[in-house]
């Protein structure tokens, strides 16, 4: 593939090769040596103008373990808080030999102008762009879902993911919380959906995006009733984005007492969910507001997993993004990879 900026337009074929190659790196990962020779002689820059803890480090992670070179672009402390454009940053990328750039941004668009507008000829890849999209995000959580509701790791007896080739059909997830400020919510409903799964959106309405009738989900006023009715096999829930949120959280909800007691996530409402049904955040989580301390250290959550299971979907983001042949110019397409790369696993 060229780039990685959306889930949107992302084929079946193409979701299921990152999944499938993401399990192929997952099973690298228990190894004594992590590392793969993979990348070597790459060079990844991580190019960050927002905060982020668990995506940066994990890309970081991914990018070293594949042997590529790795450097950390901040844009506090840089030449960006002295007012360089996006521009001139991408030229001295550009200028510095840059394979890929990891880019997250507070702008909707920002990979996209990055990837399209000429100014360097490195593969980009999407890590959040404003209010617009998060792919491997999604991807990683359509992987946790997948080796936990569709396959079982160690089912043939050589520890592997026996769920490796399948889709996510007739799967229920519900996603809950602040879907208006929320890429995780946009970049998961496009993706589930292209997988089988059936998506419902559970929300107070000022919570909810203006057009969401377009999105290929349902929508829900009524977590309770959701879960009692729906029975959904995986809960994802969104935190509460106070900081993207003008006038403050008192302009969406009465208070953070009122928005836990309707749509916040505790060991009662895990106690409605089937046997199987699992618990998801992307994080960082406010704990006691969308979900108690108790259901996200319950043995039904897969939250920490979730992060361990980003540096796998990373590693095959930057893999199919650095050892493809394609050079086509498409926002999330991919080409199968040679017998021979894969072999290098």
């Amino acid at each position: 593939m060229k780039h990685l900026l959306t889930t949107q337009d992302m084929s079946k074929d193409d979701a299921i090769l990152l999944l499938d190659t993401s399990a192929q790196m997952a099973a690298t990962q228990s190894r004594e040596n992590k590392k793969l020779p993979t990348l070597r002689g790459r060079t990844v820059v991580n190019l960050f103008y927002e905060d982020s803890t668990r995506t940066r480090i994990s890309f970081e992670t991914a990018a070293k373990r594949l042997s590529a070179d790795v450097i950390n672009f901040s844009a506090k402390g840089s030449s960006v808080s002295k007012g360089e454009s996006l521009k001139d940053t991408a030229l001295t990328l550009h200028a510095m030999g840059a394979d890929a750039v990891v880019v997250r941004h507070s702008a909707s668009g920002a990979a996209h102008q990055l990837a399209h507008a000429g100014w360097l000829d490195a593969g980009v890849l999407n890590a959040g762009d404003g209010m617009h999209q998060h792919p491997t995000q999604a991807l990683l959580d359509a992987f946790t879902i997948r080796r936990h509701l569709v396959g079982h790791v160690g089912d043939d007896g050589r520890g592997t993911d026996t769920s490796v080739g399948a889709d996510l059909a007739g799967l229920r997830i519900a996603i809950v919380g602040d879907v208006l400020h929320s890429r995780v919510a946009r970049s998961n409903v496009y993706l589930l959906h292209t997988l089988g799964a059936e998506v419902t959106l559970v929300a107070p309405p000022t919570l909810v995006p203006v057009g969401v009738e377009t999105w290929p989900c349902r929508v829900s006023y009524h977590l309770d009733e959701t879960l009692e009715r729906w029975q959904p096999d995986a809960v994802m829930m969104l935190r509460v984005q106070r900081e993207r949120m003008s006038g403050g959280s008192g302009a969406f909800f009465p208070s953070p007492m009122e928005y836990s007691r309707k749509f916040g996530f505790d060991a009662r409402r895990l106690a409605v969910l089937p046997d199987h049904a699992i618990v998801m955040h992307p994080g960082p989580m406010n704990r006691g507001l969308e979900i108690s301390a108790a259901a996200a250290d319950h043995p039904r959550s897969v939250i920490v997993e979730q992060v361990a299971n980003g540096v796998a979907v990373r590693m095959a983001a930057l893999y199919l993004l650095l050892s493809g042949t394609d050079s086509g110019d498409s926002g999330a397409s991919t080409q199968q990879t040679s017998t021979d790369e894969r072999n290098v696993l």
